[in-house]
């Protein structure tokens, strides 16, 4: 929180204690927290004696809002959308990433909460009622450049996980991405080798991981033929791709291949290359990423580069557990696959 008066200096959150700072004042294993909290089978008397002692000094217990007395824990986990609420209907990739990570959290029967932090006064209360100990983590989706939900969230020390690199807090919290540099390039490839020799772009928003990664793999792969007048700016909607396609026809009316950083945005570039009398592929050929199920419903078919997003959500899970039991957090990549299909 930024403050008004230049002189005060704000005091560092407090980080909540974990099962690691338990270990660490008892002086045993977080495997012998983890029996003592979980009933304390096969834990001797002086170890059980420490590990109760320990967490009453570190203050590793229930709070006022719920939390188990046994696990110190409210066996939950938040889902955060930092995205205006009808993005998680109008854009099929999260509700894939949101329905993985239920069923992730559903075999270790903890429910998973879904909040949208679209607006400031959302983030406000979202950020209010996760720091006050209703959930365990977050799982961060969508996140922007320096990000406040994932500024407010580590203030407060809740354990937090991002879906795609968190630009502005790297190596502060984990995330799991897909490889989305190496991607573009595999999409840029594939229309080089297609015989195509105008290829543009429509970029994400370039204050996300996906609109700066994709678009350096887009400019990396050009190399010497990167022309800034066939890149033209988006915003992840269907409007936004056909806004930003008619924009590059307008530009540059000779192009004959888009690398559309979304399929949802590549729909919006389709209906505006229709629009204007192209024919896709003979006229202009259009790949995209996602294939999170629209691309292969759009006519043409959409080619595009597949990310595991089942997976994706799957180890964020994964990684936001270890950090809630006082793991050190880390990071994932994983490899995206070209999809071929009729629009190249």
């Amino acid at each position: 929180m930024r403050l008004g008066c230049c002189s005060v200096t704000q005091s560092p959150a407090r980080r909540r204690p974990t099962i690691k700072d338990v270990a660490a004042t008892a002086g045993v294993s977080r495997g012998t927290v983890s029996r003592v909290l979980n009933g304390g089978r096969w834990v001797s008397p002086a170890a059980l004696v420490a590990v109760n002692e320990a967490i009453r000094s570190t203050g590793y217990s229930a709070n006022s809002h719920a939390r188990s007395l046994v696990t110190g824990r409210s066996n939950s986990v938040a889902f955060v959308l930092t995205e205006p609420q009808q993005l998680l209907f109008e854009d099929p990739t999260f509700s894939i990433l949101l329905r993985a990570a239920a069923e992730a959290l559903g075999t270790r029967g903890m429910p998973l909460l879904l909040m949208a932090a679209g607006t400031p006064e959302e983030r406000r209360q979202i950020t209010d009622y996760v720091g006050a100990g209703h959930v365990d983590g977050v799982l961060v989706i969508s996140s922007r450049a320096g990000s406040p939900v994932i500024s407010a969230l580590r203030q407060r020390g809740v354990p937090t996980v991002a879906c795609g690199t968190p630009l502005g807090f790297e190596g502060q919290i984990g995330y799991v991405e897909a490889d989305e540099t190496g991607g573009a390039r595999t999409m840029v490839r594939h229309l080089i080798d297609c015989g195509r020799q105008r290829i543009a772009t429509i970029t994400g928003p370039l204050d996300t991981p996906g609109g700066v990664k994709r678009l350096a793999g887009y400019r990396s792969e050009l190399g010497d033929r990167f022309d800034e007048s066939l890149v033209a700016l988006g915003d992840y909607t269907r409007e936004g791709g056909k806004r930003a396609m008619s924009e590059l026809l307008a530009r540059r009316p000779d192009l004959d291949a888009v690398f559309v950083a979304s399929d949802l945005m590549a729909a919006g570039a389709l209906t505006a290359l229709a629009g204007a009398g192209r024919r896709v592929p003979e006229d202009v050929a259009i790949g995209g990423f996602d294939d999170s199920g629209l691309a292969e419903t759009l006519h043409p078919p959409l080619t595009t580069m597949r990310q595991p997003f089942k997976r994706i959500a799957q180890e964020m899970v994964r990684l936001l557990l270890e950090v809630i039991d006082g793991e050190e957090f880390a990071s994932i990549t994983l490899p995206t696959t070209f999809v071929r299909r009729a629009s190249t």
